[in-house]
């Protein structure tokens, strides 16, 4: 069983009035092998989902194009009508296919997603929805008005967006409130350094996708393995607590389709770093980072 709480990783207020515990839940998993079609154990999807609740979990990120809307769905199934809890969904992608995730950013399509993500959510409103990618074949203002006037209907409480720089967020700020942000980060791919420290700076939500990722530094005899045996909890419980630390702003979302895995993710609460420890996992994984992004560019 699992002692943790996700109430004791602290609260983030999303757009400034929407209070979640800072460790989520990613609605990506509970899908088949690449994000398409149902999961191969629907009813242990189904279990990790009702225990969400159960361990303080009130903030799940999910996306129309999970399954594609299988993820809606079984959150649906699982969770209405969400008593306490704030579901986010994102839209903006097309699924034609296992791992094929074409974008598309017509205004018509953006507000057909939402319709549909209300419906199958069972909502009148979405407390977050956030712009899956940004599609570079349509003209982005096109698609930030669009978010603009479906705020402004009461369709979407509070807009975000995906995989994006601070240039592109402080063009969407033109037309709405970028209430969070949702990038690839973890301990070990820092790309998005510039992007956190934006955040963090105007005090908006950053969901780092992908979180648990540690690479290399996980191996047995390193620092992140030491740290976890003398914590007693996993690599992947310390890279989430050192995401928590990162940042105020950063709401990381594990994800995963399994009772036992949700449990041993949020007992990452219970992981103490010290300041020490921090700094020297930092040095780490910018070291692997780097080591990373110039073998990419070899």
């Amino acid at each position: 069983m699992s002692n943790g709480n996700a109430a004791a990783s602290g609260q983030f207020k999303i757009g400034g009035d929407l209070t979640v515990n800072r460790l989520g839940y990613g609605a990506m998993r509970i899908t088949g092998e690449g994000i398409w079609g149902e999961p191969a154990d629907r009813q242990e999807a189904l279990r990790t989902l009702k225990r969400l609740p159960e361990l303080g979990v009130n903030f799940i990120d999910t996306a129309d194009s999970y399954g594609p809307y299988v993820s809606e769905n079984l959150i649906h199934e699982a969770l209405y009508p969400y008593k306490g809890m704030v579901i986010a969904t994102k839209g903006g992608l097309t699924r034609h296919g296992p791992d094929i995730w074409p974008p598309l950013g017509r205004p018509e399509y953006l507000r057909q997603c939402v319709l549909m993500s209300l419906r199958r959510l069972g909502v009148e409103r979405i407390d977050l929805w956030q712009l899956h990618r940004i599609d570079p074949k349509v003209p982005r203002d096109e698609q930030f008005d669009a978010i603009k006037q479906m705020q402004q209907e009461g369709l979407i409480r509070h807009a975000g967006l995906s995989e994006v720089n601070t240039e592109e967020i402080q063009a969407a700020q033109k037309f709405f409130p970028v209430a969070t942000v949702q990038n690839m980060y973890n301990l070990v791919m820092r790309q998005s350094e510039d992007v956190l420290e934006y955040c963090t700076r105007a005090n908006i939500g950053f969901i780092p996708w992908f979180p648990l990722a540690s690479g290399s530094l996980a191996q047995p005899g390193s620092l992140l393995d030491e740290i976890a045996k003398k914590q007693n909890t996993t690599p992947g419980g310390v890279a989430l607590a050192w995401l928590l630390k990162r940042s105020p702003v950063t709401l990381p979302i594990p994800g995963t389709s399994q009772v036992k895995h949700l449990e041993d993710n949020v007992n990452a609460v219970n992981v103490s770093l010290s300041d020490e420890e921090f700094a020297a996992l930092d040095q780490l994984g910018r070291k692997e980072s780097q080591k990373q992004m110039a073998g990419q560019s070899a």
